[in-house]
């Protein structure tokens, strides 16, 4: 016996949970709001979710399966993400629930709207970050063989930023004000950001100050 547990994904592993979510975590909460061509309003959490581009800022989510919020971003080109936080997250549970597409999850959940700036989609009012975001790319996944699946990432330019003034302080965002929750992987397990579970670690500022003198790069 090895020191690992070693399988392949999709054959029998002998574990009672595929344990893919949860290496791959904790992961931020893709919260995001959608309005159809029509004007219906969508609310649903992706847990497949993360920033992938600093300037301009681009953010993305994979929705597996075709659903109401990727058509809708199709459609119009426009969505909303919204930061999940701790006294958000049974809202965001009941947001969730698999809602026909004439429901309205912000009415199921009980949330308050605040009107977007530049984009149809209203934001969550009581989410202290919110970011308006315009369509980029929509791209449905495909396997190793070049076959498609039924996943999507969506990608999109955050065109406009809201943060709660009370997240700010000394003009620097404050992440543990917020209570940020994360998906953990697991059936229904989930972490909130504390300050005894944050370190700092600065990246190196040169290569002189992580390697041997022996190895560093001669200058030609």
């Amino acid at each position: 016996m090895t020191d690992f547990h070693t399988y392949s994904p999709g054959d029998p592993n002998g574990l009672l949970h595929d344990p893919f979510n949860a290496i791959i975590g904790p992961r931020p909460i893709g919260w995001i709001s959608s309005v159809s061509s029509s004007g219906s309003v969508n609310l649903a959490p992706y847990s497949f979710f993360n920033a992938f581009n600093y300037k301009p800022p681009i953010i993305g989510f994979a929705s597996i399966g075709w659903k109401d919020t990727v058509r809708n971003i199709q459609e119009t080109g426009e969505f909303v993400w919204n930061l999940v936080t701790r006294e958000l997250v049974e809202a965001m549970n009941i947001s969730c629930a698999p809602f026909p597409s004439d429901i309205n999850e912000f009415d199921a959940a009980n949330l308050q709207t605040l009107p977007s700036e530049t984009v149809k989609p209203p934001r969550v009012a009581d989410s202290p970050v919110q970011f308006e975001c315009r369509l980029t790319q929509c791209i449905q996944l495909q396997n190793q063989h070049g076959d498609q699946i039924s996943t999507w990432l969506v990608l999109g330019e955050v065109v406009r930023m809201h943060i709660h003034r009370k997240m700010v302080k000394a003009s620097i965002y404050q992440p543990l004000a917020a209570r940020t929750v994360l998906r953990a992987g697991g059936p229904g397990d989930y972490v909130e950001i504390q300050p005894d579970a944050v370190f700092t670690l600065l990246r190196p500022s040169s290569i002189e100050n992580i390697l041997p003198s022996s190895n560093q790069p001669q200058s030609e």
